[in-house]
């Protein structure tokens, strides 16, 4: 199958139909890496007008089902979605402002990190998070109140 970047034919080619809900939701995800699925709502509404929370969560779950958008839920965050599919590409999560960055993978191609023991299973993705401190959390934490 040929892949295209025209998200209407990124639908079709995966048996859905064409909405402007969805075409919307593909937009904003593609816009806003590692966003919500409020910000993406909101950035729906924006494009298109009305939409429901509901309509943009059902869209979220179909793409990411087809694999058009990967969904990520790292712990005590809520779920974030970006269109960068079909790596094993891993993230980085400020632990101060919960800002979120892509890290290829540490190392080679799909799995890119082996299970001491694989329990029999027939592993192809390895999902790592990797939390810290942003350089922007870093310098504010080092810079001294005003005063002192």
């Amino acid at each position: 199958m040929t892949t295209s970047n025209d998200p209407a034919d990124l639908l079709r080619q995966h048996g859905l139909q064409v909405t402007a809900q969805r075409l919307a939701v593909l937009r904003a995800v593609s816009d806003r890496p590692h966003g919500t699925a409020d910000e993406v709502a909101e950035a729906v509404r924006v494009e298109i007008g009305t939409i429901s929370r509901q309509a943009v969560y059902d869209a979220l779950g179909v793409l990411a089902d087809k694999g058009l958008v990967r969904r990520i839920q790292p712990a005590g965050s809520p779920a974030r979605y970006e269109d960068r599919v079909g790596d094993n590409h891993h993230h980085l999560i400020c632990r101060g402002c919960g800002r979120m960055v892509d890290v290829d993978c540490a190392i080679g191609a799909m799995p890119c990190l082996t299970a001491a023991d694989d329990a029999g299973y027939e592993i192809d993705e390895a999902e790592v998070v990797f939390w810290g401190r942003c350089p922007e959390c870093l310098a504010t934490a080092a810079t001294p109140p005003e005063g002192s």
